[in-house]
């Protein structure tokens, strides 16, 4: 169960437009307005129709009901296995792997190949995304872990919480950047005009901070290693846009700009976190992918 107090500035908003809003996860509109249609939403302590529109001080109550449950597939797909042990697995993501299955897509993705693999994962992210502790998009390469337990889980997801986990990336971005280093500190939120994206603004937002340092200039582009502070939702993206660098081949932040690459150029380079049994820091490195290595190596040729 959750539960809001709209504020001032929120008055007079449709429910289901301020629920996904505000709801700090990644939940759809669409699925907003089937709580509402199913009852599940409540506004001082009357059901609503998914056109309401708020007051100053309205309290809004969200019981989400329990998933359906979806047979997850195991699937004998080739993983790459960075560091494996009875707590916990770290893999380098292909780019184009989705890493967790969604209703109409259960299969060919990391958590197929990680229940073959594994056989025991942490259930505390549930049916569809058993052991996941944290994302990276499915055209982003590169290092992620996944808990086979629950304490596992919960330590890794703590540190990550904490802002403790090292997580570096390598990205190649549009236009040549001029000072070496830099650091981008602006909330991040749903886009209002289209709810698969999400965009700085001020209001319904997080605050995301992510840090850049240049590692090669390749004429109109540019080739950076960032460290991320925060963990938004499509953070390193919507910050690259946001000042005017969008990653190259981003299919959604960088529309149709530049080189064509299939997909964002960026790749999860180097993951660290405490180890949650023994404490011990552990740190792991992924090389930039070959397609990524390519496209440099013809920009350098220029």
């Amino acid at each position: 169960m959750r539960e809001f107090i709209v504020e001032e500035g929120s008055g007079k908003e449709r429910i289901d437009k301020y629920i996904t809003e505000v709801w700090g996860e990644d939940v759809s509109r669409s699925q907003v307005q089937l709580w509402i249609n199913g009852d599940h939403v409540k506004v001082n302590g009357n059901t609503v129709k998914a056109n309401y529109k708020l007051s100053v001080g309205d309290q809004i109550e969200v019981i989400v009901p329990e998933p359906t449950l979806v047979e997850i597939i195991a699937q004998d797909i080739p993983l790459e296995v960075v560091y494996e042990d009875q707590d916990l697995i770290v893999v380098n993501k292909p780019r184009g792997m989705v890493v967790h299955p969604a209703p109409g897509h259960s299969s060919g993705t990391l958590v197929n190949a990680l229940m073959y693999h594994c056989k025991d994962l942490s259930g505390i992210n549930g049916e569809l995304r058993p052991g996941i502790v944290h994302r990276i998009d499915k055209d982003t390469s590169g290092l992620i872990m996944a808990a086979k337990n629950d304490k596992s889980h919960a330590s890794l997801a703590a540190q990550l919480k904490e802002h403790t986990v090292t997580r570096r990336y390598i990205a190649l971005v549009q236009g040549s950047i001029g000072h070496d280093q830099g650091t981008v500190d602006a909330p991040i939120g749903r886009d209002p005009l289209d709810r698969k994206m999400y965009t700085v603004k001020e209001k319904n937002s997080k605050q995301a901070v992510t840090h850049f340092t240049v590692q090669e200039r390749l004429g109109d582009y540019t080739l950076l290693e960032l460290k991320l502070e925060t963990g938004r939702t499509h953070q390193i993206r919507v910050h690259m846009k946001f000042i005017g660098h969008s990653l190259v081949g981003d299919p959604i932040y960088g529309r149709g700009k530049g080189i064509k690459f299939g997909g964002q150029a960026l790749h999860a380079a180097v993951l660290g976190f405490n180890h949650p049994s023994s404490g011990e820091y552990l740190e792991f490195n992924a090389d930039i992918p070959q397609d990524l290595q390519d496209l440099l190596a013809s920009l350098r040729s220029r």
